[in-house]
């Protein structure tokens, strides 16, 4: 299994990155948060986790290995695929699933597309045990400038100008200054969509 990678980024799509690692390059499914926090032609390291089936091999990358941990465990309830387990990352932080599955949160586990009312009980019956188990030291909330500083770099590494993407990040926060660096790149692709 392939449980980390280090090397230079060729390239940042939507929803994955290449990394060149030994001359090989490895294309790495992520959430935008991951992806934020990466710029083309620096280099990095993700943990990762492989996914085999029968017809692919999809690789998943993280910006740490706690959620690489959750990502994993989410797999482990019926129904719940690695895309649905990315997609619950890309919508929750890993601090907010772990609360919403220990407090039996039905209404934020239900934010995440593909998860009804019933896949979040069956998440919560299955799941709120074993969060516990995971590291709980709490991530410090990332401050606006932390946020503006990842989300604007993870635009230009998708291409965009650097003055429309500060200039739009901005006005993102300027809407609402505590949201966090998935939602902040979502709002900010919305809105660069919407002028092109």
């Amino acid at each position: 299994m392939i449980s980390s990678l280090r090397g230079q980024v060729l390239s940042i799509g939507l929803d994955h990155v290449v990394v060149e690692v030994g001359g090989v390059g490895f294309a790495v499914q992520a959430t935008p948060t991951t992806l934020a926090g990466l710029r083309r032609g620096d280099e990095t390291r993700l943990d990762t986790a492989l996914v085999v089936r029968e017809d692919s091999l999809t690789l998943f990358g993280f910006a740490d290995a706690e959620a690489r941990e959750l990502f994993g465990l989410l797999q482990t309830v019926s129904g719940i695929g690695p895309r649905l387990a990315l997609a619950t990352l890309a919508v929750l932080e890993p601090d907010q699933l772990r609360a919403a599955l220990a407090d039996g949160s039905v209404t934020v586990l239900t934010q995440v597309p593909g998860i009804g009312r019933k896949g979040a009980e069956r998440l919560i019956i299955e799941l709120r045990d074993k969060v516990g188990q995971l590291a709980t030291a709490p991530a410090a909330a990332p401050g606006a400038g932390r946020v503006r500083t990842q989300v604007a770099e993870a635009l230009l590494g998708l291409g965009f100008p650097a003055k429309q993407a500060e200039q739009t990040v901005d006005a993102v926060l300027a809407e609402d200054g505590s949201l966090g660096t998935s939602e902040v790149l979502r709002r900010a692709l919305a809105a660069l969509g919407r002028k092109r």
